[in-house]
């Protein structure tokens, strides 16, 4: 008898196996894991998980409605730079939800939205818990120390405040620090709904949600306060009215409460110096768009805006220089393991060798 082999087209590859190729797979089962953990730890230490961002109100309304308006919003950005013009944007809207978008690729990009609010709440939460476990643990006395010296017997706010000056550069600093977090969510929605490769809007959301918890991590093995809150002194040549200063006066008033009585009060303890998570989450986002590759003068604005937070850390007093060099390897971390769990590793050279074999192939066809 002769064995006559299956045709590849008509073999199944196992379950199993598409599972661990799905891009999405990490990012889920990460969300999961630690959404489980911070549930068990609020009900191991006794004390309360809270929503972050409750004012906007339950998370299970403004979740939709925050992933419908972003998936609207790139759907009309979409829609709007096929011809550069408003009039029949909606029918061009139309047409793109009908030519592109199936519901797998809906799927996709409310799952990943899903995951990373889920690390972020659970890193906001954890982050709270910091004070009660660490029994006010503090390490400030030595990192500033370290910047001190660092800065040939100089604190490197100060130094910022006398070459920049505390006026008007302090607005902008403030401007851009205070501008992250509605940056971040934002820059996530547009890499799920422009972008029509899955695995990347997988690698971005798994860096995103790999940098609260691993920045978390490092709050609890370097338990800080930051320049501004461990000595405030060296600030008070800094304009009151700023956003930041509106910001740090709400995190000192939000600690004081919940040190009192976490379950009397609905906020959440927010302040923590190692590592910078802007710093890392800027980073991670500079670093994705390069290495997928962007129009190059957007990349030049995301490098001017990191170099802006760099510097609004230190300026502010939100960081000591170990801080940021911290949230420096978290990103670099968070970029290379999502590119890792996701399939990108190696990503611009794969996309280098198809952009040959396609300028190969129109050379062939031409001649």
């Amino acid at each position: 008898m002769v064995e006559t082999a299956t045709p590849p087209a008509l073999r199944r590859t196992p379950t199993w196996v598409r599972i661990l190729r799905w891009p999405y797979t990490f990012l889920v089962a990460f969300s999961i894991a630690v959404g489980g953990f911070t549930i068990w730890a609020s009900y191991y230490l006794d004390l309360p998980m809270r929503d972050p961002e409750g004012f906007l109100g339950p998370a299970y309304v403004r979740l939709p409605m925050l992933g419908l308006l972003f998936i609207g919003g790139g759907l009309a950005v979409q829609a709007f730079l096929q011809t550069r013009s408003l009039r029949g944007l909606r029918s061009r809207v139309t047409t793109i939800v009908r030519t592109e978008w199936s519901w797998s690729r809906l799927i996709h990009a409310a799952l990943g939205l899903i995951a990373f609010y889920i690390s972020y709440v659970s890193y906001r939460n954890l982050k709270s818990f910091l004070p009660i476990v660490r029994e006010e643990v503090l390490h400030d006395a030595d990192l500033m120390k370290m910047d001190h010296w660092l800065f040939f017997g100089h604190y490197p706010a100060l130094v910022l405040h006398d070459v920049l000056g505390t006026g008007f550069i302090a607005l902008i600093l403030s401007t851009i620090y205070v501008s992250y977090l509605m940056l971040t969510p934002v820059s996530l929605a547009a890499v799920l709904v422009l972008n029509k490769d899955l695995s990347l809007g997988a690698w971005y959301a798994t860096a995103l949600s790999l940098n609260w918890i691993l920045g978390v991590g490092s709050y609890y093995l370097v338990p800080t306060l930051g320049p501004v809150f461990a000595n405030q002194s060296l600030f008070a040549d800094l304009p009151g009215d700023s956003g930041v200063a509106a910001l740090q006066r709400s995190l000192a008033h939000a600690r004081y409460d919940v040190l009192s009585d976490p379950w009397a009060t609905e906020k959440i303890h927010g302040i923590a110096g190692f590592a910078s998570l802007h710093v890392s989450v800027v980073l991670t986002a500079c670093l994705f768009f390069a290495i997928i590759g962007i129009n190059k003068w957007l990349m030049r604005g995301l490098w001017v805006y990191f170099t802006g937070t760099v510097l609004a850390t230190i300026y502010f007093g939100w960081h000591y220089v170990a801080d940021d060099i911290g949230g420096v390897v978290i990103a670099v971390l968070s970029i290379a393991i999502g590119a890792a769990v996701t399939g990108n590793w190696g990503y611009r050279k794969t996309r280098s060798r198809e952009r040959k074999a396609q300028q190969a192939a129109l050379d062939s066809s031409s001649v």
